[in-house]
């Protein structure tokens, strides 16, 4: 069993910034990718969009919308995976999901809401 237990977000307008943090324990030896993950207001689960990702080595993924304005970071040490979200627009607005892989499953931490009003 995995725990994730997501802090940060909020409301913000237009421009400015958030952080969004996941803490990963449990049985996570074997923790591989970790990531951010979105859903939009009205959406269902199945919907939920990836934000961006990292595995344990350090590679990267971003959705194209938010290239060049969110960063990825992640801490093997501590099994923790952040999110920097910096030049923030209403179209970011969603509850924003952690997820963390292991071999054959995926778990996800509760949701945290962001809001950027215009």
């Amino acid at each position: 069993q995995v725990r994730l237990a997501e802090s940060g977000g909020g409301s913000v307008q237009a421009g400015g910034s958030l952080r969004l943090s996941c803490a990963a324990s449990g049985f996570i030896s074997t923790l591989n990718a970790m990531g951010w993950y979105r859903q939009a207001p009205g959406q269902q689960r199945e919907l939920r969009k990836l934000v961006a990702s990292v595995t344990r080595g350090g590679d990267t993924e971003y959705a194209i919308s938010v290239k060049g304005r969110f960063t990825i970071s992640r801490d093997n040490a501590k099994n923790t995976v952040s999110l920097q979200m910096n030049s923030l627009k209403p179209e970011d607005t969603a509850v924003y999901y952690c997820s963390a892989d292991l071999p054959g499953f995926r778990y996800w931490g509760q949701g945290t809401q962001v809001t950027v009003s215009s």
